[in-house]
């Protein structure tokens, strides 16, 4: 583990987005005298279950630490004082270069510990929202309990007015328009969003027809869509001005002709690709648009019912895919900033080269003109 502070661990708690911030620390703080959260604990090691999971963005001086060029990391903090975040914590990145070493150094854990293996199941993820990173660990044979996949107070926040005006269909469809159903419409949502566990909503549960047993998965992948298309919706105006800005930023330095070729080809690649991945999402999100309309335009609720219990295949492809997208647009804000320095032709390559990864599929290598000598 690393000897530098981090120093924004309370703002981090405020303020920090589901997809980035994994906050181990509040999900001790909220239930952790509860026996779910003893009995299917999200990492064995009790400093790595109360830690900071951090989707973080390199800085030019971190990139060394790891064997391969990424521009973003998974860094596991802990907080030097659990009641006072303000003090800051100490980190290490998850397959830094001596990360196994590191790990045994801070935690005592060997090679071959699960949480190792958890770790990497999370590196291996574009971002951490809750309904991608669940169904990641539940491939990796990661059983945790559900108080580890709740949305952060900053989202469940930003989310509500999106949340009731799409519910609000549903709630005109059962008490008509008016007053009351106003209120409804505000109370379903908070339900709906609520990360309390017993907060059910009665009426909710006898519209979809679920079981008591089948209420939260229910209604967690129910929140798993509207949480999609509304960072889909929030993204957008970001998306196409990080698309238009791929297509004309130009780098400093000198440049060969191999260089040249590939960043005029990036452009446009990256454009395509980008629009084409948000394109795919959008029709993914359509097949719930057509299962809701099915219950609200339609009046068949278990075939609503049944699509959300079925839903969890389909969160891997959309979070997978808007995490890519999210990478792209948070990091391009980073890195091309009004005070942000030029971008160098090396630079620009890689940072294009880690786009088209993320785009394609992690597996899949992109050319580098920089290897053909």
């Amino acid at each position: 583990m690393t000897d530098r502070a981090v120093r924004n661990l309370e703002h981090l708690r405020r303020s920090a987005s589901t997809a980035r911030v994994l906050n181990l620390l509040k999900v001790y703080d909220e239930h952790g005298e509860t026996d779910d959260w003893a009995e299917r604990p999200m990492f064995r090691t009790p400093a790595l279950n109360t830690s900071l999971i951090i989707k973080h963005r390199l800085r030019r001086n971190e990139t060394d630490s790891f064997p391969g060029r990424r521009q973003v990391a998974t860094k596991v903090v802990v907080p030097i004082d659990s009641a006072d975040l303000k003090t800051g914590g100490r980190f290490v990145f998850v397959n830094q270069i001596g990360f196994e070493r590191a790990m045994q150094e801070a935690f005592g854990i060997q090679a071959d510990h699960p949480d190792l293996r958890t770790l990497r199941l999370m590196d291996q993820l574009p971002s951490l929202d809750p309904f991608l990173l669940r169904e990641q660990l539940r491939r990796g044979e990661v059983d945790a309990a559900p108080c580890y996949f709740a949305l952060s107070e900053a989202d469940l926040e930003k989310m509500l007015t999106f949340v009731q005006a799409e519910i609000e269909p549903l709630v005109t469809l059962s008490m008509g328009g008016g007053v009351a159903a106003v209120g409804s419409t505000a109370r379903m949502a908070t339900k709906i969003l609520s990360n309390a566990p017993g907060d059910r909503l009665e009426a909710l549960r006898a519209t979809l027809r679920l079981e008591p047993e089948q209420y939260q998965e229910g209604v967690f992948c129910w929140k798993g869509f509207l949480y999609y298309k509304w960072t889909l919706a929030s993204l957008m105006a970001d998306i196409v001005h990080v698309a238009d800005e791929v297509g004309t930023v130009k780098p400093v330095g000198p440049s060969d002709r191999a260089a040249k070729e590939y960043i005029d080809r990036g452009r446009s690649v990256l454009r395509g690709r980008i629009m084409k991945t948000c394109e795919e999402v959008s029709r993914t999100l359509r097949y719930y648009d057509d299962a809701y309309a099915g219950l609200t335009r339609d009046g068949k609720p278990l075939a609503f019912r049944d699509f959300l219990l079925e839903a969890p295949a389909l969160f891997a492809r959309l979070g997978d895919q808007l995490g890519a997208v999210q990478h792209i647009v948070s990091f391009w804000r980073f890195r091309f900033g009004p005070k942000a320095p030029p971008v160098g032709v090396d630079e620009l390559i890689d940072i294009f080269m880690d786009f088209e990864t993320g785009l394609m599929g992690r597996e899949i290598d992109a050319y580098d003109p920089r290897d053909a000598a």
